[in-house]
């Protein structure tokens, strides 16, 4: 491990991780907590997303406003997100005010309030955010194309949960949901940036020392089943979302998989734009992309066109899914390394990138991953893995998610035999 990455397990399972950078001026900090929508049952789909949302509205000792004015004070920036096998809290500070970034952190996780006039507003925003992503059709799309590919589990359900089901939702849920899932052992505190991690250490004993200890929570394993959605919208435009089951993070195909994914629809330079954008003009925005999980994953590729070119859009995308099994060249793999490689080195130069890529390496693999062995794990990449691959999606059942005027869309069986031709 880089001298740099210490790493520091606490009496209550909690890991502090750093990486210490003594070039830059400041210091992000996250909790990263190992659960989200898919630790969800039915009933509760969305409260992931809702804690996160309360988290900033009020703890025993600060108000909402409170939180937000320390923060700005001393210029500095406070976020959170959630998926579906995390839910993170993270603040960036000038070095000086590191131990304020971890009080801070530390008091939304352990002492919020959850006050009733702060959740009924909340509510009120998250029906809003869920009624923007509807309003949205290259947004909501996606998540379309997840509760097809995954019925009844949660992975196929909405991260922001659905608008009944928030509308619902006790104060008691959320409380709830946070004993269960927010437990020492299930977080990672990880800190990049200009730092000191004994102090890190020292701090994050104090201010997350009221957090439960318990196991980590469990989750269904991942059941692909794919299948077709549509719904015909009045749309300038058709929205399509074509794809596969997927690998995890650990599968042996993880590396060659991102390749293929880059190759095939991830710059200018990929097949998918140069072949149906730039030589076709069929549309004005396509690409692909792999979501892995930790037992599995989607690849899936993206395209917006309109109602008349819908009917030559999907056989081109097809055949460039079938040539890729039959042929790669070492031109297009090199400059798919290229771009996974700057990619990753680029994001190494952000401290918020660094703290997300610790926490999640922790989570995930149970070690911190040097940047030399992913690197020389890219470089192993052939055509050959590339193909293989390649094969192993695109041989799968498929997934088919459509919005807008998709009459010319064909049906998924005949986009499987066009596959198998």
């Amino acid at each position: 491990m880089n001298d740099a990455i210490r790493l520091t397990q606490l009496p209550s399972g909690l890991t502090v991780v750093t990486e210490r950078m003594e070039r830059v001026e400041t210091v992000s900090i996250g909790a990263y907590v190992a659960t989200g929508s898919r630790n969800e049952t039915p009933a509760e789909n969305g409260v992931s997303h809702f804690l996160e949302h309360m988290a900033f509205k009020g703890t025993e000792k600060r108000s909402a406003a409170a939180i937000a004015e320390e923060v700005e004070a001393v210029g500095g920036h406070i976020n959170a997100y959630t998926a579906r096998e995390q839910t993170a809290y993270y603040v960036k500070f000038l070095k000086e005010d590191t131990a304020l970034g971890v009080d801070i952190i530390g008091d939304i996780l352990t002492h919020s309030t959850f006050e009733p006039e702060e959740l009924e507003r909340e509510r009120s925003v998250i029906l809003q955010e869920i009624g923007q992503a509807n309003d949205t059709p290259d947004d909501i799309i996606f998540d379309h194309f997840q509760a097809t590919a995954y019925p009844d589990h949660a992975l196929g359900r909405p991260v922001l949960g659905s608008a009944d089901v928030i509308k619902s939702m006790p104060r008691g849920t959320l409380t709830g949901y946070m004993g269960r899932n927010y437990a020492g052992d299930s977080i990672v505190v990880a800190a990049a940036g200009n730092l000191e991690h004994d102090r890190i250490v020292d701090l994050v004993r104090q201010h997350f020392a009221d957090l439960p200890t318990k196991a980590r929570p469990a989750f269904d394993a991942a059941a692909y089943r794919g299948g077709t959605f549509r719904e015909d919208r009045d749309l300038d435009q058709v929205h399509v979302v074509l794809g596969f089951p997927s690998v995890g993070y650990s599968d042996d195909d993880y590396y060659p998989t991102l390749l293929m994914s880059t190759l095939l629809g991830g710059g200018m330079s990929s097949r998918l734009f140069q072949e149906i954008r730039e030589k076709r003009g069929l549309v004005y925005s396509i690409y692909s992309f792999a979501s892995p999980f930790r037992d599995g994953g989607l690849f899936g590729i993206y395209a917006g066109t309109g109602e008349s070119e819908a009917a030559e859009l999907v056989p081109v995308m097809l055949q460039e899914l079938r040539n890729v099994q039959a042929d790669v060249s070492e031109a297009e793999l090199g400059r798919a390394r290229a771009q996974l490689k700057a990619s990753l080195l680029m994001s190494l130069e952000s401290t918020g990138s660094r703290c997300e890529q610790l926490a999640r390496q922790l989570q995930t693999y149970g070690r911190i991953i040097p940047t030399s062995e992913t690197i020389a794990r890219i470089n192993a990449v052939t055509t050959e893995d590339i193909k293989r691959a390649a094969a192993r999606h695109f041989r799968a059942a498929p997934t088919l998610a459509t919005m807008g005027p998709a009459g010319q869309v064909p049906e998924l069986g005949t986009i499987q035999e066009m596959l198998a031709a």
